[in-house]
């Protein structure tokens, strides 16, 4: 399905909306006043594919912080406000490249127009966010719980008092974390706005259960073309959530990949540890650069659809007991022991590799 066309924002060097790429967001979980706890899990967010990340800001002192946050972060950094508007105004004065908060929390309306008025001044954009789990009394009895068309009223709300302060530099998020109703929501506010969507499932779980959660919730809203830059929320390290983001763009076709890793599931025939040597490929090849076209690589672990699995690929290794075969363009290139197998097929692709780059 088309990708539906929103408004255009920026946030620092990052576009969102109006058809650009989609882009993978974090939010970093170390203490905020620590700058260079904070910078450090940055870096490695960026390292691992994040183009956009959230900082907690709690009081003053963190909001503070984020001149020298901002100024040296490898990506745009957003700063995440709630009940005090004078965060807001401190991470405006101090550099921040866009705030996510929900105008309703904030207080007075003069409160919103302080905020407005300095956001217009740097064009920096509002993220609205709206989570089922925190809706207003009044919303929830109106809708007898938390609903979609709740969580929709809600965020209409808050638009609607930035718009009468004649802003639009804005963002909207609607999630929860019950699947259904995040993406009833979702595809509710994509008939009734404009605005880019930033799309998650939000407190999705553990690796586990969250993965599974936010692949199922964010995939079938890109799949429809509802949704412009996404976060998948995983307890623990933020950096783990960006390969599950990058794997749901790439299996939709969203985001160019490198490789394409086709492995067995193993059965009683399996004669190799194939988990094993199936993740430290996957794990080698993960930070393959850009290439003319994805790299097929297979690996099989036995005799009956193993060769044949591994000979539709460009480059494929299939196990027998304590042996097996590497695979070149469906040709047989050599039987090795098992211990081989592996540095055998990294050699094969770095060499290919090398004459293959996107960028030479």
């Amino acid at each position: 399905m088309p990708r539906k066309q929103t408004k255009e924002v920026k946030i620092g060097h990052v576009t969102i909306g109006g058809g650009a790429p989609i882009v993978i967001q974090s939010m970093t979980n170390t203490d905020t006043r620590d700058v260079l706890a904070t910078l450090k899990q940055i870096e490695a967010l960026a390292q691992a594919g994040c183009e956009v990340v959230r900082i907690a800001v709690l009081d003053q002192d963190a909001a503070y912080a984020v001149k020298e946050i901002a100024s040296q972060s490898m990506l745009p950094v957003i700063a995440d406000i709630h009940f005090d508007y004078r965060l807001a105004l401190i991470a405006i004065e101090q550099g921040i490249h866009g705030l996510r908060l929900n105008p309703g929390n904030i207080g007075a309306r003069w409160k919103v127009q302080e905020v407005v008025r300095a956001v217009k001044e740097r064009e920096i954009p509002i993220r609205i966010g709206v989570n089922g789990g925190s809706l207003d009394k009044e919303i929830r009895e109106k809708y007898h719980g938390i609903t979609a068309e709740g969580m929709v009223e809600s965020a209409l709300n808050h638009i609607h008092i930035l718009e009468e302060e004649g802003y639009d530099k804005i963002k909207v998020s609607l999630k929860a974390s019950e699947v259904p109703l995040m993406l009833k929501a979702y595809r509710l506010m994509s008939e009734t706005v404009d605005y880019p969507l930033h799309v998650g499932v939000t407190e999705a779980g553990t690796v586990r259960s969250g993965l599974i959660k936010s692949a199922v919730g964010i995939g079938t809203l890109l799949a429809e073309g509802i949704g412009d830059t996404i976060r998948v929320s995983l307890t623990g390290d933020p950096v783990q959530e960006i390969p599950v983001a990058l794997g749901i763009l790439r299996t939709l076709g969203l985001k160019e990949r490198s490789v394409d890793l086709i492995s067995c599931p193993t059965c009683g025939r399996t004669q190799v540890n194939l988990a094993e040597l199936a993740d430290q490929v996957e794990m080698k090849l993960s930070h393959l650069p850009a290439l003319d076209r994805p790299l097929k690589v297979a690996v099989m672990g036995c005799a009956v659809n193993g060769p044949g699995e591994a000979r539709e690929a460009d480059f494929g290794i299939a196990g027998g007991k304590g042996m097996g075969l590497l695979f070149r363009k469906g040709e047989i290139v050599a039987r090795m022991p098992e211990a081989e197998l592996l540095p055998a097929l990294l050699e094969e692709i770095e060499n290919y590799v090398k004459e293959h780059r996107k960028d030479e």
